[in-house]
């Protein structure tokens, strides 16, 4: 159960980048129903966070993806009005790149879409997922950079 919970639930989100786009999904679901976000989702009992990602993924946005590195792990915790721990997320967010599929909302994301990092603010994305979204990016940006990486040739 997600709301009001009896622990913290383990989610994972996916910054998938394609050049100076990122790929956001417009929640179906609370918490943060109807606010553009990254896709990801609930780690399933037996799966590994690499796992559930792509799962999640494929199901709210129909592309595969290859997973990449850990840009942060943060906690979500909201309450509700009596106090009550009403949600409570230990999110892990990876860098992610498209792998393959066909962009297509799943049916807990009311849309989802690629947007120019630079246009963040247009969607009134939260200021953490713009910070994981912005670090995700520079991580990218560094590793291109390396020498011997394929897009440092």
């Amino acid at each position: 159960m997600r709301q009001f919970p009896s622990q913290p639930v383990v989610g994972v989100g996916a910054v998938i980048l394609d050049s100076d786009r990122v790929l956001l999904v417009k929640r179906g679901h609370e918490p943060l129903k109807g606010e553009w976000s990254l896709p990801g989702g609930s780690v399933e009992l037996g799966e590994s966070l690499e796992q559930a990602l792509a799962r999640e993924v494929l199901e709210e946005t129909g592309l595969q993806i290859t997973v990449g590195p850990i840009v942060e792990i943060f906690e979500r915790i909201e309450r509700s009005a009596d106090g009550r721990v009403e949600y409570h997320f230990v999110i892990a967010d990876y860098a992610c790149v498209p792998s393959g599929g066909t962009l297509v909302h799943g049916s807990d994301a009311d849309d989802a879409r690629w947007v120019l990092v630079s246009e963040l603010a247009d969607y009134r994305v939260t200021k953490k997922a713009t910070s994981v979204i912005n670090k995700a990016v520079e991580m990218m940006v560094a590793t291109r950079s390396k020498p011997g990486h394929p897009a440092a040739r």
